[in-house]
Formats: structure tokens, sequence, C-alpha cells
């Protein structure tokens, strides 16, 4: 039985000010007129029926989801107390499929991907299955590089394992960090290098054995933590157990250091939509390069992402590689190559209780 497990509980603060504490990322109409969470949702149902889809998120946002994705329901959710990083939430996400299937394989996705096609990501997924199911794989999704990006991280390809007509599985030589301009430009043409997708497939006993093995801390809280499931005691045995986790990625935590990982070479139109700049690259622009979202007036201005997601216009003039943002009483200006900088503004906001309320 196959169950997603889509993790929805970042802040998207790159995408401030349209995604606040209380309405973050995952809910903005970015890529249509559905949430992200929604396309998310969508884009997989073909594949995975609504009862064994289960989203992560922030115990703060639960109510919102649930009112913003209609079929979401209380058993589609497990919400954390506090955020601590992929790891926390994928285990925390693999001893509640337990309880209900040890035999499942789960489907890792992140709710704030633009994904095309459709009908591709299912082909690579049921792949990814396929492999998940023969053995104990650890299973990532690896995207072909359309460009030398720094903002993603990569994957360096080892010797080919298996191919299922035109997609192939590879080992991993080895993850690699975001890079700088000119070890991102080698990663593209030496066609050697998959961005980092953060998107898996695996066994849950797959999966838990891997964070006995490499964080057993961890996993002996999950498991003490899985007595509780179902219980009345389960809200405040789940913030003991957050008080006590280290905060850690599945990458470093796991996925780094075991010799099972595999990644399928996924030949998708994917984008991780990360900051500002991504809108550049999945919305229509202007004869000038200017995406413009909402009510605005543009004049010789060239290379800009303009939103205006309030009442009244927003008049640009003279203006390059900016990015114009107008939503609930704040307006945001900067230009295009600060904006992975955002959080850096956020936190002076923090620091500030005037400011305190436009977070």
């Amino acid at each position: 039985m196959n169950y997603a497990v889509i993790l929805a509980g970042g802040k998207g603060e790159r995408f401030w000010p349209l995604s606040r504490t209380l309405h973050p990322k995952q809910l903005l109409h970015i890529i249509s007129d559905k949430t992200m969470l929604q396309e998310t949702i969508d884009r997989i149902s073909d594949l995975i029926p609504a009862k064994n889809t289960l989203v992560v998120t922030g115990a703060n946002i639960k109510e919102l989801l649930m009112k913003n994705v209609p079929f979401l329901k209380e058993e589609n959710l497990i919400t954390e107390p506090e955020s601590k990083n992929t790891c926390v939430a994928i285990g925390l996400a693999a001893v509640h499929i337990r309880e209900v299937n040890p035999d499942a394989t789960m489907v890792v996705l992140s709710s704030d991907h633009y994904i095309r096609s459709r009908e591709d990501l299912i082909r690579v997924l049921k792949v990814a299955i396929e492999m998940a199911n023969k053995g104990e794989y650890l299973i990532t999704l690896g995207i072909v590089p359309t460009r030398a990006e720094t903002a993603y991280g990569y994957i360096e390809l080892s010797d080919l394992f298996s191919s299922h007509k035109d997609i192939s599985v590879f080992k991993i030589n080895q993850f690699k960090e975001k890079p700088d301009r000119i070890a991102a430009q080698e990663y593209y043409y030496d066609r050697k290098h998959l961005w980092n997708s953060g998107m898996f497939v695996w066994k849950v006993k797959t999966i838990l054995d891997a964070l006995k093995k490499y964080m057993p801390e961890l996993s002996d809280k999950l498991e003490a933590y899985s007595q509780d499931i179902g219980k009345k005691t389960q809200e405040e045995a789940v913030k003991k157990f957050y008080r006590e986790v280290q905060n850690i990625s599945i990458d470093c935590a796991v996925l780094e250091q075991a010799d099972n990982v595999l990644t399928v070479k996924a030949d998708l139109i994917w984008d991780d939509v990360g900051s500002w700049s991504a809108l550049e690259r999945i919305k229509k622009r202007d004869k000038h390069n200017n995406v413009i979202l909402g009510k605005a007036e543009v004049l010789n201005s060239y290379e800009t992402t303009i939103v205006n997601d309030d009442q009244g216009i927003i008049a640009v003039l003279g203006v390059s590689d900016l990015v114009i943002v107008k939503t609930n009483e704040i307006v945001f200006v900067a230009h295009k190559t600060k904006t992975q900088d955002v959080k850096d503004l956020i936190y002076r906001f923090a620091l500030n209780k005037d400011l305190e309320k436009y977070l």
C-alpha cells in the first residue's frame, strides 16, 4: 500500500510579505488558482488516494489548512508543535503510517514545488515505488538540471543501477551542498549531476531501520512516542518528543551516510519555488521580461517582478531587476539578486515589537 507524505510545515519566509506566519507559502495561489498544497495533492491523486495522503504541518496552521484544502480531515494531518526539519517530520510520519500498515511504502513530497507534467511525475514515481518494493533502498528523485543553479543541492551520479524503459536509476557517488556559480556551471555541463529535489520514496521499515542505524537517539525517542499514538496522551507525548530531538535534515541525518541510496533520474519541468525569483521561470513575462501579477502600470521597466495582492495600483517607471510586492499594508521592494536574503529583513522585524504584526 502506498502513502503520500506531504511536508507542509515551512514558513516560506523568502516569499514574504505574501507568505506570513498565519498564511504561509503552501496556502498561496502562486502557480494557479489553487493553493500550492492543493496543487501537490492533486498532482499525485491518480497514484495515491486521498485517504492515504498525510500532511505534516505546524499545529498553529492546522485549522487554516483544513479550511483551505477541502478534502483534508483530522486523519489526514500530522501536526508538529514546532519545526525541527525534515528528518523529524519524516520519522514522525513513518511511525504513524506503521501503526496502520507496517508494510507501507512512503512517497515524500514537498508542498511548494512546481512540477510539469503530472503524467511524467507519476511515471517516475511508479519506477521509484517499484525499486523501493524490490529491496531495502532509499530512493531519491534527482532532477535533470536546466541551468547552472546555485540555490539547489546536487546529487553526483555513480554507476547505472537499472533501467526502466526511458527512466534510469543510478547509484549515488555523493550529495553536494549548494555550489558557487563556477561549480554550478561545471555540474550543469558535465551531465553527471542532478538537482536534489527533496522528493523521496521508501518502505516505512527501510527508513525506520536507517534512522535506527544512523540516528539511534532520535529512533529511540520515536519508538517511545509511538506508544502514545491514538491515546489521550499523544498530544503531550509529541510535545515532549519535539522538545528533546535534534533539528536536522533527512539528507544530513541519513542519506549522506547510507550505502543503500539510489536516485531515479527525473527529466521533469521542476522548480522548488523557493523565492520571488522563481516567478520569472513559471509565469508568463511581457515583452520586456517583466512578470506582472495584479493591477500595475509599468513604463520603461525591464526584468522586474511586480505582484499586487492588494487594492489600488502599483506604478512602476524606469526601473530594472527589481521585485516589487504590495499586500496587506506592506510594500516590499528588493533587487532581484537580494531576494534570497529576505530572512535577514524578517529577523529585524522580529526584534521590533512594533513590527512583529507584519510577520
